[in-house]
């Protein structure tokens, strides 16, 4: 049988490497880390998470929430590491970074049908290929995908990381530990802000100097990882019905709401780290410390990682590629993750499951695996290949175009509830070895 080449070991790429390997495929996976680096990673090993540690939210009302159940039904790898390695984060699932990594790293390292290779593609070989060279994929191998996509090429917009500080530095007296709504644990820090402290603050965050990053604007920005300056830049009142939206989060010392919150998320399962909830940013290193210190627990904060900001580029897909995930003009080349122009870490792993799956079952000789609308991993295949979408834009996994239930459930969140009802019976007659037709 023949051996797929697939190209990256992120979320994606480990997904459909796994899920090929698993099915009795040999699989050659290139990696260039650690033997060249890019400017938002700082490991060398496999699935590094990047902009956040959390895989946002577990709730079945949640389309996000939704799709890692189907993951988890389907036996992905990246859902069972992930929740392996999770850190207290209320209704979301967070993971610790580290032990997610080398969990996945050592799984990938360790199965018999695959082979790690440790270089930069700079080719795209013959034979089958799966490409999850990620939102940096490097100049070599960009050209020679747009090699294969004359006129039509990539896009690209602008993504960003948050900073992380010590709970050891943080300032207690000023701060408190809650869940909004009191959902789950009390697993956030959560540190206020009086409107005069806002203002300030804010004030600041809009004149902050800048890191240069070239080409950058604000409207080359995605709206899920907009920096907290140009979120700020938007009006006075942003932050607020943001980031630093006060509501559900009542103040044990005063029993009221505060102005502001700032909320900071465990980064690792110790709970020695933790990152600022939504304040991605490209503010200079000496700015962040500047601005963000002027968060009252934030005070003396010690910073283990600044900011970043780096470009994404992804492909112009619903021209480019079928709904499993290949491009129309050779299949025998598939494409996962964030250069799909799929956009969150969950999202890269249902498109790097359905690849490996696909390119799995086309060399078993078997059907392909149309996963229908009515499902969340099939949504977001269909609306990446819609040949209809006009300006397309990276899309997160959402229940607007998810099939609806053609009938009224009232409540927003019986109805999703309903919806993911449907779409798992549906996942679970696959994963009990039926097929889609």
């Amino acid at each position: 049988m023949d051996t797929v080449t697939v190209i990256g070991a992120g979320l994606a790429g480990c997904e459909a490497a796994w899920q090929l390997a698993e099915r009795g495929i040999s699989v050659r996976l290139i990696e260039m880390k650690p033997r060249k680096m890019t400017p938002a990673h700082s490991s060398g090993k496999f699935a590094e998470l990047v902009c956040s540690n959390s895989l946002r939210s577990d709730e079945l009302t949640n389309a996000v929430g939704l799709l890692k159940e189907e993951l988890r039904r389907l036996g992905s790898l990246i859902m069972e590491c992930a929740d392996a390695t999770r850190v207290a984060a209320g209704g979301a699932l967070a993971v610790d970074r580290e032990s997610f990594s080398s969990m996945i790293t050592a799984k990938i390292m360790n199965h018999p049908n695959i082979k790690n290779v440790s270089e930069e593609a700079v080719t795209i070989p013959d034979g089958e290929v799966i490409i999850a060279t990620g939102p940096l994929t490097s100049d070599a191998m960009a050209k020679r995908i747009a090699e294969k996509c004359p006129g039509i090429g990539f896009l690209n917009f602008y993504d960003a990381a948050a900073p992380i500080v010590t709970l050891e530095s943080v300032d207690m007296d000023n701060a408190f530990f809650a869940s909004r709504y009191d959902k789950g644990t009390a697993d956030y820090v959560n540190c206020p802000m009086t409107k005069e402290e806002y203002l300030a603050f804010w004030k600041e965050l809009c004149e902050a100097k800048q890191a240069p990053v070239h080409g950058f604007d604000d409207a080359g920005v995605f709206e899920g990882c907009m920096p907290v300056e140009v979120m700020a830049r938007r009006g006075e009142e942003t932050l607020r019905f943001g980031p630093l939206k006060p509501v559900g989060l009542v103040d044990p010392r005063t029993g009221r709401e505060n102005y502001a919150v700032v909320q900071l998320r465990r980064d690792n399962a110790v709970g020695t780290i933790y990152n600022i909830v939504g304040f991605q940013t490209h503010l200079t290193f000496p700015e962040q410390r500047r601005v963000f210190s002027m968060i009252p627990a934030l005070k003396n904060a010690e910073f283990v990682r600044y900011g970043v900001m780096h470009r994404n580029t992804y492909l112009n897909s619903p021209k480019l590629l079928d709904r499993y995930y290949r491009l129309k003009s050779e299949p025998r080349i598939s494409f996962a993750g964030q250069i799909t122009g799929v956009e969150g870490y969950v999202e890269s792993t249902a498109s790097g499951m359905c690849a490996g799956l696909e390119t799995a079952a086309r060399l078993r000789g078997e059907a392909p695996l149309n996963f229908p609308r009515e499902t969340a991993i099939g949504a977001l295949a269909l609306y990446i290949s819609d040949a209809s979408v006009g300006n397309f834009q990276p899309m997160n996994i959402n229940f607007g175009i998810i099939e609806p239930l053609g009938k009224k459930i009232r409540g927003k969140r019986n109805k999703n509830a309903a919806i993911s009802e449907r779409s798992l019976e549906i996942i679970q007659k696959y994963s009990a070895g039926g097929r889609y037709k």
